[in-house]
C-alpha cells in the first residue's frame, strides 16, 4: 500500500542491514528517499535498487555525527524533493568490551555515532519542522523513528558504551516527543532484533529458508510509525522482531520510604532499605528481563 505517497524520508545507516531494509520498505510505500551512510558502493547499490524498483532515491553520504552531515541531509531532502516528512535514525557501530578494559576511543566512537548521530539529524529535522509550522501557522506532518536496543534495558555487560548510547537515545526520543509535539512531530523508538552484519556473531548464520530474524521483519513497524497510522503514536518504545511487536511501559516505582522525623539518619536508612535489598549476592534491580522470552520460539538471546 502506498501509504507514504508524496512524503520525503531520510534514513541513516541505509547502506546495509536494518537501514537498507527500512529504506526499501519506505520507498515501496511511496516515500521519496534520502539515504545516508559512509561513502561507498553499498549505499549506491541501495539507491540504485530503489530506483530499479520504481522508487525515487538519492544518496547523501557522510559521517552522521558531523554537524555538516545533518545539515546536508535536510537540505538535500528540501532541495531535491521539496521538503521533509520522515526521519529514521539507524546508523551505528559496535566496539564491544567490558567496562574495565574499554578504551577511551571505544567509548567515544559508539557514543558519538549512535547518540550524537541521532541528535544531529534530529536537531536539523526538528528545526525545519518548527520553521514550517511557524510559516504555515499550523503543525505539519513530521515523524521520527529512532533505533534503540534492549541492551539499555538489560545493561549488557560487554556493551557499556552501546547500552549507554541506546538509553540516551530513548531519553532523546522522549524529550523530542514532548518538546516538538506542538510542531506536529511524532517521535518513537524501536528496539529491534535482526540478523545483520553488526549482530552476526551473536546470532550466527541464517537458517535455511525464511529467516525469522531478517531485517525485513522490522521494517513494517517503521513504515507504520512513519505513515498516517503513526499520527496518534508518540513518545513510545517498541521491541520488534520476527512476528513480535511489543509496546514497553514506563518504569514503575517499586517502593517508597519516608523518614520518620522528616530527615534521614544512617540508622533509619539501614533499617528501611535492608529489607528491600536482602539478596546475597545482590542482583541488579533496574534491569528489564521481561522482553527476553518474547522470541523463545525463534531466537534464544537478546541483542
Amino acid at each position: 500500500m502506498a501509504t507514504l505517497d508524496g512524503r520525503v524520508a531520510i534514513v541513516t545507516g541505509a547502506g546495509q542491514g536494518l537501514g537498507a531494509a527500512e529504506a526499501r520498505a519506505l520507498a515501496a510505500a511511496g516515500a521519496r528517499m534520502v539515504l545516508n551512510d559512509l561513502p561507498g558502493a553499498a549505499l549506491d547499490d541501495v539507491v540504485e535498487q530503489i530506483r530499479a524498483d520504481g522508487g525515487q532515491a538519492v544518496a547523501c553520504s557522510g559521517d552522521v555525527a558531523e554537524w555538516a552531515t545533518g545539515e546536508a541531509l535536510v537540505k538535500t531532502a528540501v532541495d531535491t524533493f521539496g521538503g521533509l516528512d520522515v526521519l529514521v535514525n539507524n546508523a551505528g557501530v559496535l566496539r564491544d568490551r567490558m567496562v574495565f578494559t574499554m578504551s577511551e576511543q571505544e567509548w567515544d566512537t559508539v557514543i558519538r555515532v549512535h547518540l550524537r548521530g541521532h541528535f544531529v539529524t534530529t536537531r536539523f529535522a526538528t528545526a525545519y519542522w518548527r520553521g514550517r509550522a511557524r510559516t504555515t501557522g499550523r503543525p505539519g506532518y513530521a515523524r521520527i523513528v529512532n533505533t534503540a536496543s534492549e541492551a539499555y534495558l538489560l545493561g549488557s555487560a560487554g556493551q557499556p558504551n552501546y547500552a549507554a548510547a541506546k538509553g540516551g537515545i530513548v531519553s532523546l526520543t522522549l524529550a523530542t516527543a514532548r518538546g516538538c509535539l506542538k510542531h506536529g512531530v511524532r517521535a518513537n523508538a524501536i528496539c529491534p532484533r535482526a540478523r545483520t552484519s553488526m549482530t552476526g556473531q551473536l546470532m550466527g548464520a541464517a537458517p535455511d529458508g525464511p529467516d525469522p530474524m531478517a531485517p525485513e521483519r522490522v521494517a513494517p513497524l517503521v513504515v507504520h510509525l512513519a505513515g498516517p497510522s503513526g499520527e496518534r503514536i508518540t513518545g513510545e518504545v517498541f521491541v520488534v522482531h520476527g512476528d513480535v511487536v511489543a509496546l514497553l511501559g514506563p518504569p514503575t516505582v517499586r517502593a517508597v520510604f519516608h523518614a520518620a522525623t522528616g530527615q534521614w539518619t544512617a540508622a533509619e536508612l539501614d533499617a528501611a532499605l535492608s529489607t528491600e535489598f536482602a539478596a546475597d549476592p545482590p542482583h541488579p534491580g533496574y534491569v528489564c528481563e521481561e522482553t527476553l522470552p518474547l522470541a523463545e520460539s525463534t531466537f534464544g538471546q537478546a541483542p
